[in-house]
């Protein structure tokens, strides 16, 4: 990766529309009625992009977006990319460097999760107050790091701690369970097995899912505040597991959908 590269790819964007977002958003499995709140003023395929990865999930759009919500220009991924569909971490991390070069001041992740925590239920969301990172690498793990920002990342609050204040008011404001918790990123695509379930309980996750850590670590290289939700989709209980039922989890996820839809239209609402 190098800076010409993105800014080949920024250059492109900025020639289709994609002019000064403010705020930048990752939607992620089942996630993608927010694009209908949203007053779009320019659209692109993935495969469109110079340089972009193309997501090869079925059910991530791959479409990046630009356009207005609550008086704000935002900048979309309709769709993510993820460790088991083949990519390097640098590669997953190139959009959120993009972004970046389009202007972006925050950025807002979302996710589809399972629960760890058996106190949380499907259907719940969760915000991300730390992570643990089980994915065998970093997306800071390249020679020319240093180009793009500090080498040795500090991470000792990956997440904006005052986006995070503000999204738990926005939550007790509209009645909506918010928990907040600690997220484990795993490889995928297969799902785990009771003694791993048991392993991440023990670890200190409240969920598990196969994205977002490689994200909010490159933001936080960018300096870049960010925050992110998960809609909890399954339970993970090890002595009650079921074999997955993916387009359960998609439903169960569409379903929450409304509630994160609400927790990001009003904080960007409440936005300086």
């Amino acid at each position: 990766m190098n800076i010409e590269t993105i800014d080949t790819t920024v250059d492109f964007l900025k020639g289709k529309g994609f002019l000064s977002p403010e705020i930048g958003i990752v939607l992620g499995t089942g996630l993608g009625q927010l694009v209908s709140h949203i007053n779009i003023e320019a659209e692109i395929n993935y495969s469109d992009i110079p340089n972009f990865p193309v997501s090869t999930v079925e059910f991530h759009s791959g479409k990046l977006l630009f356009g207005t919500i609550e008086n704000k220009k935002v900048v979309v991924m309709q769709g993510r990319f993820h460790l088991y569909e083949g990519y390097t971490l640098q590669e997953i991390t190139f959009p959120i460097r993009v972004l970046n070069g389009l202007g972006i001041t925050k950025l807002f992740i979302s996710n589809a999760a399972g629960a760890i925590n058996l106190n949380y239920k499907k259907g719940d969301l969760m915000l991300l107050d730390d992570h643990i990172n089980l994915q065998g690498g970093s997306p800071l793990a390249f020679a020319t790091v240093a180009d793009f920002g500090d080498r040795f990342t500090d991470m000792c609050a990956p997440y904006d701690e005052d986006l995070n204040a503000k999204i738990l008011a926005v939550a007790k404001e509209n009645t909506i369970t918010l928990h907040k918790g600690v997220y484990a990123a795993v490889v995928g695509p297969q799902l785990e097995t009771r003694a791993e379930y048991r392993y991440l309980k023990v670890i200190g996750a409240d969920a598990v899912g196969m994205s977002t850590v490689p994200e909010v670590i490159v933001a936080n290289h960018l300096s870049l505040p960010v925050i992110a939700v998960s809609v909890l989709t399954d339970e993970c209980d090890p002595d009650n597991l079921k074999p997955v039922n993916i387009p359960e989890i998609i439903a169960i996820a569409g379903k929450a959908e409304p509630k994160m839809i609400t927790l990001f239209k009003t904080l960007i609402q409440k936005l300086d």
